[in-house]
């Protein structure tokens, strides 16, 4: 089997392992459904998924200040993922600012000296974990890394040159209609992407720091690349991994999450109509108990019977986004649920490597990073945590931050 489709398969959950005790009774209890374990409350789900990320660039594999991709159920920690120890850099900086603590900001500081140990001479950066082959500059995996770089531009100084260099690699390599083509991911589908929007913002965030180098306009040429690919109930095509037909919300979180940041870069009144199409349909398919299926298909009926919890975290952060530029409490409610509802499927207790891990799918065996516990889904459901305590007490976030 290759790499790629290994990766895929490990991903979206067709590999069938012999599973340990372990793994059948988290399955086993999942089954029950979220009520099987408390809502911590957004403060304690906070500390339990932080003290999770320290863990895991702790623990991971390849030992080299990042952050390991996942705990699996089933073969431990796996090695360091540069994309998302990139993006997970601003929610360690935003952790310090509420806390005090300045080991996380050391422990951001370490894994921005990592990525920019790793970095490839012409500013781009590598799909796949570390070690992965085959090791090749990928766009996605770049313009993650690129939220890191900016917020350690902002906050701690340095890391100018990487950011520079980065995202002068990204307006290189972009068509003129403002699609990515090239330097696909080896590890996903051939094809057009959508969710690049989430690039985009990335380039966003350089703009705010390196202006007047056509960071901006290059994302928002990408940002309306992708609304022609906009249905007229908000549903993307070309939005996924692996399915484009029945996306995941993980991946339509992305996409959504890009056109809202083109709107806060740019003000444009279309823009927010756009993500407020996508936002509404999100809506549709959410359940009352706050059940958002991890995929959906282009009439936003559910496409899986099981939950993508990083999406479901992803997709609240845009709901409270709305929320705040727009008052529609229906954004506010609707995160408030779904953020319930994630709380209620982590474990707050029991060994250290899922403590405060958050999985792939709800349930533990379903069909998104199976039986695995993964360092994105955390980032996120702090993200979406964070921005609904702040939201509720009057203080405002950054997309810097977050």
């Amino acid at each position: 089997m290759s790499a790629a489709v290994d990766f895929l398969a490990r991903l979206c959950g067709r590999a069938a392992p012999a599973l340990p005790p372990a793994a059948r009774a988290i399955a086993a209890a999942d089954r029950g459904g979220a009520g099987s374990y408390p809502d911590p409350g957004p403060d304690r789900l906070v500390a339990e998924c932080l003290a999770w990320l320290e863990r895991a660039q702790d623990a991971s594999s390849s030992a080299d200040g990042g952050v390991a991709r996942h705990y699996s159920a089933i073969s431990g920690w796996a090695p360091s993922y540069p994309e998302t120890t990139g993006y997970i850099v601003p929610t360690l900086l935003a952790c310090a600012e509420r806390t005090g603590r300045q080991d996380l900001v050391d422990r951001a500081r370490r894994m921005l000296d990592w990525l920019v140990a790793i970095q490839f001479p012409e500013g781009a950066f590598q799909g796949g974990v570390i070690g992965a082959a085959p090791r090749l500059p990928v766009v996605f995996n770049t313009g993650q890394i690129l939220l890191g770089l900016a917020a350690g531009a902002c906050n701690l100084g340095g890391y100018r040159d990487a950011l520079h260099r980065a995202a002068d690699w990204l307006v290189a390599v972009q068509d003129a209609d403002g699609c990515w083509r090239r330097h696909a991911s080896p590890f996903a589908l051939a094809g057009e992407k959508t969710y690049d929007t989430h690039v985009a913002w990335g380039l966003i965030e350089a703009e705010r720091i390196l202006s007047g180098r056509g960071y901006g306009e290059a994302a928002l040429a990408n940002i309306r690349w992708a609304l022609t690919r906009q249905q007229a109930n908000g549903w993307f095509a070309d939005c996924c991994l692996t399915d484009p037909r029945r996306p995941l919300t993980h991946t339509l979180g992305y996409a959504l999450r890009g056109v809202i940041e083109g709107y806060r870069f740019s003000g444009e009144a279309g823009l927010l109509a756009a993500a407020r199409r996508t936002a509404d349909g999100l809506i549709a398919a959410l359940r009352p108990d706050g059940w958002l299926p991890g995929r959906l298909d282009a009439r936003w009926r559910a496409a899986a019977d099981w939950v993508c919890l990083t999406g479901s975290s992803q997709v609240a952060h845009c709901w409270l986004q709305l929320y705040q530029i727009t008052g529609a409490t229906r954004y506010r409610d609707a995160a408030q649920r779904a953020n319930g509802w994630v709380r209620r499927t982590v474990l707050l207790d029991g060994p250290a490597e899922q403590r405060g891990g958050v999985k792939g799918s709800f349930p533990f065996d379903g069909g998104y990073g199976r039986f695995e516990f993964l360092n994105w889904a955390v980032k996120f459901t702090i993200d979406a945590n964070l921005f609904e305590q702040q939201l509720e007490t009057g203080q405002g976030i950054t997309s810097g931050q977050l």
